[in-house]
């Protein structure tokens, strides 16, 4: 009898344990795989869940890193949504067919030029690529008009990049893009034997502010936020924007989407929702990562250029191949 009670009991228990199960994990809330500034993206979860209540885990890396991480976890990934800096490692996930398609009402809050035409997932903010150079090295009528200047060989050991990081790589997807892949070649292979090679956007950017060259290839926040802190690494700096539609005119998209094997689709969803709404795009335009807010309406922080008056070239986000860049990047010698 003792034996058989015992054995009731822990049936009971077991049996309590599986229903909790669920529970506990929907306590958990949402896990958000994110490539983007981490304190950006805190205070994007941090407003969601006071708004809703639903918990938000931030698992933090790099645009490539996770992409290719989701790309070998398939179905069994936790994640529930996938944020990053630049689009072609939204791309692709989205080649792998690993996004859930965006809910129309979170689509509808992004113009069309900041989302795919795919639908699979959706612009959450911008940056625009610019040349930053030392003022008192080069005046505005020795900048470069293109990008596509930077490979004469005038500009040998004049100008430098990072070039091993996803802001760059993205930059060069737009010129595939948009000259192809015989232009691109030849301007990577001239890149290799012009520029100077630095580990990080900041670097380049304190390099070019101390005169150790003088000018370089970066996204315009870098430039603001130190503006917005002491200066000191950009005090001697000036940005210049190439605008008429050049390659160097690119507007990189910060992207969002829902993971197809989310655990918690209709909670996802909500979120990439709140970040594309007025909550999410006003911390844009108040707080410190200085993108560009890229919902209808939303406005950017009033330091920044706006973005229709940067002359962008149009290019559908889903075209931009990372791994073929990689591909031509490594045969240029510059990985």
């Amino acid at each position: 009898m003792k034996l058989a009670l015992s054995t009731l009991v822990g049936a009971v228990a077991l049996t309590a344990s599986l229903i909790a199960a669920p529970a506990l994990a929907e306590d958990a809330g949402i896990i958000v795989y994110n490539a983007q500034h981490e304190s950006l993206a805190k205070e994007w979860a941090k407003g969601f869940t006071k708004e809703t209540g639903i918990k938000v885990t931030l698992r933090n890396g790099g645009d490539s890193d996770f992409s290719n991480q989701i790309v070998a976890e398939g179905a069994a990934s936790p994640a529930d949504v996938f944020l990053t800096e630049n689009s072609p490692a939204m791309a692709l996930v989205e080649a792998a067919g690993l996004f859930a398609p965006v809910d129309a009402d979170t689509l509808a809050q992004v113009p069309q030029e900041y989302q795919p035409s795919s639908g699979k997932w959706v612009g959450v903010a911008a940056r625009s690529t610019v040349f930053v150079y030392n003022k008192d090295k080069l005046k505005e009528d020795q900048l470069p008009k293109s990008l596509l200047d930077l490979a004469d060989p005038s500009w040998k050991g004049r100008w430098a990049a990072s070039q091993a990081g996803a802001d760059f790589q993205a930059i060069v997807s737009a010129l595939l893009e948009l000259k192809g892949e015989a232009a691109t070649t030849d301007w990577l292979k001239a890149m290799k034997a012009n520029f100077t090679a630095y580990k990080g956007n900041n670097t380049v950017m304190k390099a070019v502010n101390a005169g150790e060259i003088e000018g370089g290839v970066i996204f315009h926040y870098y430039y603001f936020g130190d503006q917005a802190k002491t200066g000191e690494n950009s005090k001697n700096i000036g940005q210049h924007y190439f605008k008429n539609q050049d390659p160097g005119a690119f507007i990189s998209i910060s992207g969002g989407g829902v993971l197809a094997s989310s655990k918690h689709p209709k909670e996802a969803q909500a979120f990439l929702k709140w970040v594309t709404g007025k909550g999410g795009q006003e911390i844009l335009k108040t707080g410190t990562s200085y993108e560009y807010a890229v919902g209808k309406g939303a406005e950017s922080n009033p330091k920044l250029v706006p973005l229709a008056d940067l002359q962008a070239p149009k290019i559908d986000p889903t075209h931009l191949n990372s791994k073929k860049v990689i591909d031509l990047m490594t045969q240029a010698g510059l990985l």
